[in-house]
């Protein structure tokens, strides 16, 4: 073999490999997995498309750093940057495929006076036990609100229900003062299964967007939306 072609042989089987290009679609790709985007989720994996960014990017920190617990998240966030991380909320944010129908089941084994109760506390609330109404803190149109308080409606309500159970439990913590634990410690098992059977049932406007502004101060402080954090009742 001529000298030339044998030494251009070597440095072709040496020579660096191409690095695949680092595209957006291939880091959300194990998200889509789970977490499809024309989908309404279920009991284990939420729909996310369409929630405020800043909360999603919280809960993808919740993930990383412990505050919140599935070991497949943990695993898939372990060793992202919160640029990156950052990168996915905006991603998941802007997307607002049309919801579809809730689930058969969604709901379904609540009693009239239990779905009547549930949709009491969204709008409501229970003054005697303090808790308070949803849409004080989720929005009027229960949408959430720009830029970290999360939507509530396109949600199962088996997962809504597990949610509050693992506030209760401490699996799911949020930024100090964590008042979602806080309300959900004043829920009785009764309660978080009416409001879980309420928001279960209802099908969201395809045109809701996150309101852009609520009013101040928030019924509790709240971590994880600093505009409130300093005013609240107790």
């Amino acid at each position: 073999m001529p000298i030339f072609s044998a030494l251009g042989l070597a440095a072709a089987l040496t020579a660096a490999p191409v690095a695949a290009p680092d595209r957006l679609e291939q880091r959300i790709a194990a998200c889509l997995a789970c977490h499809s985007v024309k989908e309404r989720g279920d009991a284990y994996f939420p729909r996310i498309a369409g929630k405020p960014a800043g909360y999603l990017y919280n809960q993808l920190r919740h993930f990383r750093d412990g505050h919140r617990h599935y070991p497949m998240m943990t695993y898939m966030v372990g060793n992202l940057s919160d640029a990156y991380l950052r990168e996915i909320a905006d991603y998941f944010s802007a997307q607002h495929p049309p919801y579809p129908p809730p689930p058969p089941g969604s709901g379904a084994s609540a009693t009239a006076a239990q779905v009547a109760r549930g949709e009491t506390l969204v709008r409501q609330g229970d003054p005697s036990k303090k808790i308070p109404a949803c849409v004080a803190c989720h929005g009027t149109a229960l949408s959430g609100v720009d830029p970290s308080i999360p939507g509530l409606l396109g949600l199962p309500s088996d997962y809504i229900n597990a949610q509050f159970g693992n506030w209760k439990n401490q699996s799911r913590r949020a930024t100090a003062p964590d008042c979602m634990a806080d309300i959900a410690g004043r829920l009785s098992d009764s309660d978080v299964a009416a409001v879980s059977a309420w928001l279960g049932r209802q099908t969201p406007d395809d045109a809701a967007r996150p309101a852009t502004s609520i009013t101040l101060p928030l019924p509790l402080a709240c971590g994880s939306y600093p505009a409130a954090a300093q005013g609240g009742a107790k």
